[in-house]
């Protein structure tokens, strides 16, 4: 048996090519990122999804201008960053969507708790 190790981002587009597990993917990113886009994770964990879910539905022209509207989408501030995110993962076949935080134990649920999952934006 040999010791080499399996190339890991191979792995992880074969695996974001699930979107139930790209969604989870980016909502994991999302969470743990609390909206700072600097790092670059975020960034990278969406054109991964992209890479997976995106680019084999496109031309080369097609994907080089969704990538392109990435890249100016993350660079906006405001509300129009929102909407531009939600029309860029439309494109995907996915959807951006806010659910209610878990709260922690010991803490009394607030009057919106019964709310699961709501549409943020689906232009």
């Amino acid at each position: 048996m040999s010791n080499e190790s399996v190339p890991y981002h191979p792995l992880k587009i074969k695996s974001l090519e699930d979107p139930l597990f790209a969604v989870a993917y980016l909502t994991e990113i999302f969470e743990e990122e609390e909206g700072d886009l600097e790092t670059g994770i975020m960034r990278k964990a969406l054109r991964d999804v992209f890479e997976a879910l995106g680019e084999p539905n496109m031309s080369d022209e097609e994907a080089k201008l969704h990538l392109e509207k990435l890249d100016i989408l993350l660079s906006q501030n405001g509300m129009a960053t929102i909407y531009a995110l939600a029309n860029w993962l439309n494109a995907l076949g996915l959807k951006l969507t806010v659910a209610v935080a878990q709260e922690d134990e010991g803490e009394e649920s607030s009057s919106v708790s019964d709310v699961e999952l709501v549409e943020v934006g689906n232009v």
